[in-house]
């Protein structure tokens, strides 16, 4: 159960509690549970049953694919405010979670269990709203995926993803590893690719980190 004062604070995170009606706020309050989940920690594996769905307050979450070599792809993150469509599907369907979903940034949640999901988005518009809405913005992102995977170069993809995280942090601290996982490539092929960047002075390369040179240069491969 939620006090007044943490409903007050979360109503500005999760906006579909500013237009909800008084029974579903009440019902929120007294259901609701809040959590904390340290980076690192697997929420669901693939395979596991859905007995509930999180609603990120702080946090960062990563839901991500293994394929049967073992390469990983990731489909999406969620973080403040947002929520696991595949959660929601799953809950909806009845089915086990189909993906990976961890922690990258230690968060914070408030928890909802999967039959009392179910029966807000018969009685609800608000809180239903709140889940087709995360329905179309997730779709469209994993088409965004299918997309790059399937039709555009791993350079591009490279580029594009290096252009991304440049613009909150440069030098972007990761590793070669992690965007493989990230784009669902093999380490070998990444480092290959970065290594021709570096070579065109375009990115500087270091253990755990690779810095932005030039963002023109790099721009010029989203062209092609």
């Amino acid at each position: 159960m939620l006090d007044q004062k943490h409903l007050k604070q979360i109503t500005h995170i999760l906006p579909f509690l500013q237009d909800a009606k008084s029974q579903l706020l009440q019902d929120f309050q007294r259901i609701a549970y809040h959590v904390r989940i340290p980076a690192g920690r697997d929420i669901f594996l693939e395979g596991d049953h859905v007995e509930g769905i999180a609603l990120l307050i702080s946090g960062v979450v990563r839901v991500y694919k293994i394929g049967g070599a073992g390469r990983e792809i990731t489909l999406y993150r969620f973080g403040e405010g947002e929520s696991c469509v595949i959660t929601a599907n799953a809950i909806l369907n009845s089915q086990d979670f189909p993906a990976i979903a961890v922690v990258e940034k230690d968060a914070e949640a408030i928890m909802i269990p999967a039959n009392i999901f179910n029966d807000w988005v018969h009685q609800y518009d608000s809180w239903r709203n709140f889940v087709f809405s995360l329905n179309s913005q997730r779709l469209t992102s994993v088409i965004e995926i299918v997309d790059q995977v399937a039709f555009q170069r791993m350079d591009y993809r490279i580029a594009s993803f290096l252009l991304k995280r440049a613009q909150n942090q440069n030098p972007i601290s990761i590793t070669h590893q992690e965007i493989a996982n990230d784009l669902g490539s093999s380490r070998e092929v990444i480092s290959r690719l970065l290594v021709d960047f570096a070579v065109q002075d375009i990115i500087h390369l270091s253990r755990g980190k690779i810095k932005v040179l030039d963002f023109q240069k790099l721009n010029t491969f989203l062209l092609m």
